[in-house]
């Protein structure tokens, strides 16, 4: 696998942007930063150009001159459909027009399991299912992955869409068990994504060794995926802390937790 020299991470300043600059520096030898705000741990020798994404003449300015993106900009939670619009349809859209018209070879996309949250969490699903987004927020990781594809298919543009379950140290609680990925796993997928010489365009699901899962994984492990943490080792923990929660019947029946039982008034059971 070749490994390429300049790469862009938008949504630098972010939590998982913030891990992702920190852990890929010294992997790409010039990482550019970009996000609408400074990082506040911004380092002296980083290179940081401030745009936002809903701006095309903005993103053509961060895109110029890279070979590769790590697209983790937008809006990262649940919000109105003007604020997801703006930045997940809207900024999702002018990045990939953006990168193609600059020659950039690939895109790894942050996706999420919020694109498919309606599942049930006695359902093991692999990246060919339906899109079942369980909010706003996952309709705009389903428009994302299918632009990806596009881009991928009609203009060849090498794409990588990683659906992110919950990146942090340890999980946090009981679901989080099950959809957990340690920062050191998510980069080596995003190293799959901007290195792989076979890959066109793909789906994988950013999740660890969870004994747990819901996610069958396969796809990523063909392309050499080999996750090296384990939710179980927090298993004690993370129930612990799952103790102090709230009952929340919607949620805890599918995959997308809480994502799917806020403002959740159907009448049936899916």
């Amino acid at each position: 696998m070749t490994v390429m020299q300049n790469i862009l991470i938008t949504g630098a300043a972010g939590d998982v942007g913030t891990r992702l600059r920190k852990l890929l520096k010294g992997v790409y030898p010039n990482i550019r930063a970009s996000d609408i705000r400074v990082p506040a741990d911004l380092g002296k020798d980083e290179h940081f150009i401030a745009a936002d994404l809903s701006d095309l003449v903005q993103v053509k300015k961060i895109v110029a001159g890279v070979e590769g993106i790590v697209h983790l900009g937008g809006f990262s939670v649940e919000g109105p459909w003007e604020t997801i619009h703006k930045s997940n349809i809207v900024g999702c859209y002018n990045l990939f027009e953006a990168a193609y018209r600059a020659g950039v070879k690939r895109v790894v996309f942050a996706s999420s399991n919020h694109a498919i949250g309606f599942y049930r969490r006695d359902q093991k699903i692999g990246v060919n299912v339906t899109v079942r987004p369980d909010s706003r927020y996952g309709v705009s990781k389903a428009f994302g992955e299918a632009l990806g594809a596009l881009y991928a298919d009609k203009h060849g543009l090498r794409v990588t869409c990683i659906r992110i379950g919950n990146v942090n140290d340890k999980p946090l609680d009981k679901r989080r068990l099950s959809v957990w990925i340690s920062p050191e796993d998510l980069v080596q997928l995003v190293r799959i994504g901007l290195e792989h010489p076979d890959l066109h365009f793909e789906i994988f699901y950013g999740a660890s060794d969870n004994a747990t899962g819901w996610w069958d994984n396969s796809n990523a492990r063909r392309f050499g995926y080999s996750p090296r943490s384990r939710s179980e080792d927090f298993r004690e923990e993370a129930m612990a802390a799952q103790a102090k929660l709230a009952a929340d019947p919607v949620g805890e029946r599918f995959q997308g937790g809480p994502y799917c039982s806020d403002e959740y008034d159907a009448d049936h059971n899916p």
